[in-house]
């Protein structure tokens, strides 16, 4: 059927306008170049899934692994906590096209070295935040060995494997996925500063009120959590590692919790080697939330950032944003 030319012409502009919606399309969702979706659309399925696979679990436990008990509390506590992470490492190699190193767990040499300088000081920062505490009388010593119903020994085994699941967990998924995406998001339309500074309040935020529905939360201990974030950023956005971070997450939390019976994170700890009650003014010790929400633990978090910049510039000589936190390390790039 041979239509008119007006016609014609007609289909013809209403197809290039099709074309050209069509190319906005697809160019605002994915990335050509790089054959993954962008930075937003990454995220905002990071999300969906992270949630779709918290319920898929819960059911699992509620209705298929059975009644509660020692055993599934157990199995939920280690699913709950490893979950994210999981998820963020299998977004990162099937989504986001990405190497595991690139998620900041490039295990080699340095990445060890590294990580035992954040256990170190990790450990050093909360025993700062006891010994000061102790000494002008805002914690007092009332035992040691606490065990809790497991016995110290157990409880503190168990205690140790909960926070190393929680450091590498955490550390994957607010640090490793979620800054690293920000970050690389926004580099193509800003300075790498802003970048980067962006993507450090973003993923402190979320991490700040990812702990908001914990026991003892208040806003002023959402503030400090997020302080907590920029402090644990930075060894990841100085580096493009998380060793640094994750080595500071365990011990920050296993000497808190563990060693000196503060409650972490609002949480209550039961085997500690040092039972330790809070009696000075909760505007300094963080009262019943812990340390993180007082300003020792505040204060601490603030020295900890100088001693991580400091860290980097001696050993890599010189503290700079790592270029590798913008530039992904893709698989099948060509």
């Amino acid at each position: 059927m041979n239509l008119p030319s007006a016609v014609r012409s007609a289909l013809g502009v209403v197809w290039s306008w099709f074309l050209v919606v069509w190319n906005w399309v697809v160019s605002a969702v994915w990335n050509r170049e790089e054959r993954r979706p962008r930075a937003p659309v990454r995220l905002g399925l990071g999300v969906a899934l992270l949630l779709l696979t918290i319920v898929l679990v819960g059911f699992v436990l509620t209705f298929v692994v059975g009644g509660p008990g020692p055993l599934d509390g157990l199995v939920a506590t280690f699913a709950s906590i490893l979950l994210p992470g999981l998820v963020a490492v299998g977004l990162a190699v099937a989504v986001d096209r990405r190497t595991v190193a690139d998620l900041g767990l490039g295990l080699d040499r340095d990445w060890w070295l590294d990580l035992g300088f954040g256990l170190l000081l990790g450990a050093a920062l909360m025993t700062g935040v006891f010994v000061l505490g102790v000494s002008v009388g805002w914690f007092r010593v009332e035992g040691t060995f606490a065990g809790g119903s497991r016995g110290f020994l157990a409880g503190f085994a168990l205690l140790t494997l909960t926070f190393l699941a929680v450091g590498v967990s955490e550390e994957v998924l607010s640090r490793g996925y979620l800054l690293t995406n920000v970050a690389e998001g926004l580099a193509g339309y800003t300075s790498r500063a802003v970048a980067a500074g962006v993507a450090v309040l973003v993923s402190s935020v979320v991490f700040g009120l990812a702990h908001l529905q914990n026991p003892n939360a208040t806003l002023v201990s959402t503030l400090g959590i997020s302080l907590a974030g920029i402090f644990l950023a930075a060894g990841y956005v100085l580096t493009d590692e998380l060793a640094i971070p994750i080595g500071l997450h365990i011990t920050w939390n296993l000497f808190q919790g563990g060693v000196y019976g503060f409650a972490v994170s609002g949480l209550g700890i039961d085997a500690n080697v040092v039972d330790t009650a809070e009696t000075g003014p909760d505007v300094f010790t963080g009262g019943a939330f812990g340390p993180e929400a007082g300003l020792l633990g505040m204060s601490a978090v603030v020295v900890g950032t100088v001693a991580v910049v400091a860290y980097v510039r001696w050993r890599y000589g010189e503290a700079r944003l790592a270029p590798g936190l913008f530039v992904p390390d893709l698989r099948w790039r060509d």
